[in-house]
């Protein structure tokens, strides 16, 4: 048995006890809301979303000012699959990409405010569409500009609808992210 390792565990242990050690969470929410042809908002969405490993690396390296490690989020994509969220794997990426979703951030999007990063795009009338339920959604950081899903290992964050709706020609759809950085 390593005694230096159980050390090490004990004196963490009491580090953390006197508050001399941090906790770092990012806590990352979702809204999605539709919108009718008038304007009307006919159904929305929320709920929690997942960090992937490629987004906590993005993150880590903006905090450590390192340039060059891990490309910025371009923008959003989504999808109609099902597989259940995860950090890593087939669940870290967008499973069933929807031809035409791949777009950029609103404009002044992101923004950074008081330990929030909010990320939005708004798919207007025309784009996006789909008489399936749009079930997924991703942010990403590989070019914007491909109509094609993203792997793993460009994927920032990903969330999975608990209630899900499709989006008709005419209707357009608004896509908040926030992500909260708390110490703890």
């Amino acid at each position: 048995m390593d005694m230096g390792a159980g050390r090490d565990q004990v004196t963490l242990a009491a580090e953390r006890s006197r508050g001399t050690s941090d906790l770092f969470v990012i806590e990352g929410l979702v809204l999605f809301e539709w919108y009718d042809e008038f304007g009307r908002k006919f159904h929305e969405c929320e709920q929690s979303n997942l960090i992937t490993t490629a987004g906590d690396n993005f993150y880590v390296s903006r905090a450590a000012a390192l340039t060059g490690v891990v490309a910025a989020a371009t923008g959003m994509k989504l999808g109609t699959g099902g597989t259940a969220v995860a950090k890593t794997g087939a669940g870290a990426a967008l499973v069933t990409y929807l031809a035409g979703s791949n777009k950029a951030f609103d404009a002044t999007y992101p923004l950074v405010s008081t330990n929030v990063a909010t990320y939005k795009r708004t798919y207007a009338a025309g784009e996006a569409t789909t008489a399936s339920n749009i079930t997924e959604a991703v942010i990403v950081n590989d070019t914007i500009g491909t109509d094609a899903t993203s792997a793993s290992a460009n994927t920032i964050s990903r969330v999975l609808l608990a209630s899900p709706a499709p989006k008709a020609a005419g209707d357009s759809l608004t896509v908040t992210w926030t992500h909260t950085f708390t110490g703890a």
